[in-house]
């Protein structure tokens, strides 16, 4: 019972460090860009950064308010208003940004090892806290991926890497090989990387 109770501490340990990553990883490319980029769309099927930033947010809201003890797709939630352009400033942006992450880690840091197990509903589907956790960890980072895309192809020339740049994974790994070999979670030297 005890090797159970720090499994599922480290395990959620392991998703607040991931979690954080992505978004200091959305961060740090909407930082690169000028104010009126965060509204470019490419086709009228595209949405701009901003707009997937108020479908995140929306997201968040919905699916981690009250996230024990009521369904995870909240009546007040108009997911298909996500996808309309109601953002107009950089402050605005960041603003919806901050708040649904906001929402998602104190949801997030208020679970016990203990409710790993309990039976959560996104849409009167039954999850457990581990299964909703793990459907926002491939959510979240798809969505962050196409901010980090829509930068790189938004900045072109004048992009600052935010991975291994190109051609440069063999020096990044003799960094890596050169140090003795230690348990942790990849995101540890990636968020001291990025800042």
């Amino acid at each position: 019972m005890q090797c159970s109770k720090m499994i599922n501490k480290d395990y959620l340990d392991s998703v607040k460090k991931q979690f954080l990553y992505y978004k200091t990883l959305g961060e740090k490319a909407m930082e690169q860009l000028e104010p009126e980029q965060l509204f470019v769309t490419v086709n009228e099927d595209t949405n701009s950064i901003a707009t997937i930033i108020q479908h995140l947010s929306g997201n968040m809201l919905s699916r981690w308010t009250d996230f024990l003890t009521s369904d995870g797709e909240k009546e007040w939630r108009n997911r298909d208003a996500e996808f309309q352009v109601t953002l107009t400033t950089k402050e605005e942006v960041l603003h919806v940004w901050n708040k649904g992450w906001n929402c998602f880690f104190n949801a997030l840091n208020a679970i016990t090892p203990q409710q790993l197990q309990t039976i959560i509903y996104i849409r009167n589907e039954g999850h457990t806290v581990v299964e909703a956790i793990n459907r926002q960890l491939a959510h979240y980072p798809y969505h962050v991926g196409q901010i980090v895309f829509y930068t790189k192809m938004l900045k072109q020339t004048q992009w600052n890497s935010l991975s291994i740049q190109k051609n440069k994974s063999d020096s990044y790994n003799v960094h890596k090989f050169i140090k003795e070999k230690s348990i942790k979670n990849f995101t540890d030297d990636e968020l001291n990387r990025l800042k």
